[in-house]
C-alpha cells in the first residue's frame, strides 16, 4: 500500500495527474484527496454528508455508530473519539469543511511523511512518491548519523529520513491540511497513567491482544508467523491460533547449542496441531550477517540504511516460503520486549514509584549485573532532564564504549560513532544531536522507562515499516500486534513495579495470555542470543564485506576512513558488540551504492 494525501484545494488536484495513482478517493468537493495503490479489503470509507472519514489498513469498527460520530463532530479534533478506540495497525484520514487531519499509528509501523510541493504540504505513507515529486537529495549528516551504534540515532533523530525537504509526523501527532495547503502538527496522543494493578493490566493488555489478532484474522486467509521459541512471537501464534487462524509459522535454529529457543519451539508447536510448522536449519545461508543492500535491493530503502540490513537475505527468503503457503501476512513479536521486559531506566523510574520495595528490586538488578554501590546511587540521583541527558550523549559519541559493569539510567540510549567515523563525521553527528536537545520540546514521558519503551517502540515501528518496502509486490505484509496503539497503552500503563514483579520473568504478558499460552510455555525465564550468528557472517562474507573498502562512497563523503573500516573487519573483536560498528557502516556503504541521490532525472514525474 502506498498513497498520498493532497489538500482540499486547487493547488493539491492539480498535483493528483502528476501521481499517476492507481485509485482515487475525493474531497466532498469533488477534487482528490487520497491517491494511490491499495487493495479493497485494505480500506475503509465512511461518509456523513459531506464529512468524510477514511481507514486504510487492518482494524474493525462498527461503520453505523462511526457514520453517526462523524455526522455529529463539529471539527477534526472530534476525530479522536474514533482514533482513541478502534484496534489494529491503520492509517486514518478526514476531510471536513475543506480541512484534512492525516495520521498514521503511534509506533510509526503505520506513518505520514510530508514535503512542499508546488506551494501547498503533501502528506504520504511512504517516502518513494515524495521524492518522486520533490527530487530531494540526501542529507550527509543524517546518514552519518546512521553510523552510530548501537541502534543508531536516540530518538528524536530516529525518526528523521537521510533526504533533504521530507519530514515526518512527529510521533503522537497528526498532521491538518487547511484548505490553503498549509500545515500543522497536532499532538493527540499521551501515555495513560501508570495506574493499573498486574491483573487490572493484564486484563486490559489480554483484550487488546485479542482484539488486534480479531482485526488481522479472516476467512479464507493465511497468516504466518515467527515461532522463535521466546515468549514473545510464541505468545503471539497461540493467539493467532485462538483467534481462528489458518497458521503457518517458521522456526530458524540457532547455531550456538546454548540457545534454548529450539526447544521451547519444538514444545508450543506440539500445541499448535492445527498449524503447519517449518524448522529452517542453523546453517541456512541467510541466518547470518550479510552485505546488506545488494542490487536486488536498489531503491528499496527510501527512508535511508536500517540497522537490520545485515537479515535482508533472511527478510526475502521467508517471505518466499510464507507467500508459497499461501500466507499474506506475516506475524512478528517485535514490541514485546519493551512493553514486557526491563528497559535501562527501569531502576531509575521504580526507585521514585516505589521507594522501598522497587529499591528492592534494584538491587537484585544490581547484583545480576555486577554494579558497585556507589554507580547505582550516582546513577539513581541523576536529576538531568531529557534534553540536558541528550546534550551529555552527544558529548560522547566519540568516547570509548562504556564498562558493561557501568549502569546508565538516562533517558537516551548512549551510542558511539565507530572508531573509525572521521572526526568531520563526528563532530557534524554530535552538533545534530545538540541541536535536537535544543529543539525538541521534551521527551515521550515524564517517565523515565516509559519514554525510553515508547522510545523504542518507534524505533520496532519503523523496522516493520522499513520491512514492508522490501517486501512491497511479494503479496505479504510484515506485522507486529504488539504495536498497535491499544496494546501499548495497556502494557505501559500497568505499574512499573507490577509489569517487573520480582522474580518473574515478562509477568504482565504472561498473566495476560495465561489460559489461551499452555502454562508449560509460559515457564520459559530467558531469551535466546545470537551473536554466534553475527561471527559466522563476518567469517562466511569477509571477503565481500571487504570489497565494500574498496573506492567507499562513504569516505567519497568525507565520513570514514576505508582502512581503519577494512582493519576492523579483518580483525572485528571478540565481544558481539565489536560487531555493531561494523554492522551500521556495512549498511550505509551498501545503501550508497544502490540508492543513488539525487534520483535520475528520468525517474522524476
Amino acid at each position: 500500500m502506498e498513497f498520498v494525501v493532497l489538500p482540499d484545494c486547487p493547488a493539491g488536484a492539480r498535483l493528483a495527474a502528476d501521481l499517476r495513482p492507481a485509485h482515487r478517493i475525493d474531497h466532498a468537493s469533488g477534487r482528490p484527496w487520497i491517491v494511490g495503490d491499495w487493495s479493497p479489503d485494505e480500506v475503509t470509507v465512511v461518509e456523513a454528508g459531506p464529512r468524510r472519514l477514511v481507514l486504510l489498513g487492518h482494524t474493525r469498527l462498527d461503520e453505523a455508530a462511526t457514520t453517526a460520530a462523524l455526522g455529529r463532530m463539529r471539527s477534526l479534533h472530534d476525530v479522536d473519539t474514533v482514533a482513541s478506540r478502534l484496534p489494529g495497525l491503520f492509517h486514518l484520514t478526514a476531510s471536513m469543511d475543506g480541512r484534512t487531519r492525516v495520521q498514521g499509528s503511534v509506533a510509526g509501523v503505520r506513518q505520514i511523511f510530508t514535503a512542499e510541493v508546488g506551494g501547498v504540504t503533501v502528506a504520504a505513507s511512504g517516502m518513494a512518491p515524495l521524492i518522486r515529486l520533490t527530487g530531494a537529495d540526501l542529507d550527509e549528516t543524517v546518514l552519518a548519523a546512521r553510523l552510530l551504534a548501537p541502534g543508531g540515532a536516540p530518538w528524536p533523530l530516529s525518526l528523521r529520513p537521510v533526504t533533504r525537504g521530507v519530514d515526518p509526523l512527529g510521533t503522537g501527532h497528526w498532521l491538518e491540511l487547511d484548505a490553503d495547503g498549509r500545515s500543522r502538527q497536532i499532538r493527540w496522543w499521551e501515555l495513560p497513567e501508570a495506574s493499573r494493578t498486574l491483573e487490572q493490566g493484564a486484563e486490559a493488555v489480554r483484550s487488546a491482544l485479542s482484539e488486534a489478532l480479531a482485526a488481522r484474522v479472516r476467512p479464507g486467509r493465511t497468516i504466518s508467523a515467527d515461532l522463535s521459541g521466546g515468549l514473545d512471537s510464541t505468545s503471539l501464534c497461540f493467539l493467532a491460533d485462538a483467534a481462528g487462524a489458518d497458521l503457518v509459522t517458521y522456526h530458524v535454529m540457532p547455531l550456538d547449542g546454548a540457545n534454548e529457543d529450539s526447544l521451547w519451539a519444538q514444545k508450543a508447536a506440539a500445541l499448535l496441531p492445527g498449524a503447519r510448522h517449518h524448522t529452517l536449519s542453523s546453517h541456512r545461508a541467510e541466518n547470518l550477517l550479510d552485505v546488506g543492500y545488494t542490487a536486488e535491493y536498489a531503491r528499496t530503502a527510501p527512508e535511508g540504511p536500517s540497522t537490520w540490513a545485515s537479515g535482508l537475505a533472511h527478510v526475502k527468503d521467508l517471505a518466499a516460503r510464507a507467500t508459497a503457503e499461501g500466507a499474506s501476512l506475516h506475524l512478528t513479536g517485535f514490541g514485546g520486549d519493551e512493553l514486557f521486559g526491563r528497559m535501562p531506566a527501569c531502576a531509575w523510574s521504580l526507585a521514585r514509584a516505589h521507594p522501598v520495595s522497587g529499591l528492592k528490586l534494584v538491587n537484585r538488578y544490581r547484583l545480576a549485573n555486577r554494579w558497585s554501590w556507589g554507580a547505582t546511587v550516582r546513577a539513581l540521583t541523576d536529576r538531568s532532564t531529557f534534553a540536558q541527558n541528550l546534550t551529555a550523549v552527544a558529548a560522547r559519541i566519540s568516547a570509548p564504549p562504556p564498562p558493561i559493569d557501568e549502569p546508565d539510567f538516562g533517558w537516551v540510549f548512549a551510542p558511539r560513532m565507530p572508531a573509525w567515523a572521521t572526526p568531520d563525521a563526528v563532530a557534524a553527528v554530535r552538533e545534530l544531536l545538540t541541536t535536537a536537545a535544543a529543539e525538541t520540546p521534551g521527551p515521550l514521558d515524564a517517565d523515565r522507562a516509559r519514554h525510553q519503551a515508547l522510545a523504542s517502540i518507534v524505533f520496532e515501528g519503523k523496522t516493520v515499516r522499513q520491512v514492508n518496502t522490501v517486501v512491497a509486490g511479494t503479496g505479504i505484509v510484515w506485522d507486529a500486534p504488539f504495536l498497535d496503539d491499544r496494546v501499548l497503552e495497556a502494557a505501559l500503563s500497568t505499574q512499573v513495579d507490577q509489569r517487573l514483579a520480582s522474580g518473574r520473568f515478562k509477568p504482565l504478558l504472561t498473566t495476560a495470555v495465561r489460559g489461551v499460552v499452555p502454562a508449560d510455555i509460559l515457564g520459559r525465564r530467558d531469551k535466546g542470543e545470537f551473536s554466534a550468528e553475527a561471527f559466522r557472517g563476518i567469517e562466511r562474507n569477509r571477503a565481500r564485506l571487504l570489497e565494500l573498502c574498496e573506492d567507499s562512497h562513504l569516505a567519497r563523503l568525507g565520513l570514514i576512513d576505508p582502512a581503519a573500516f577494512r582493519s576492523a573487519v579483518l580483525n572485528p573483536g571478540p565481544m558481539s558488540h565489536h560487531l555493531q560498528p561494523i554492522e551500521t557502516t556495512v549498511a550505509c556503504e551498501s545503501w550508497l551504492r544502490t540508492h543513488p541521490h539525487p534520483l535520475d532525472k528520468g525517474e522524476r514525474r
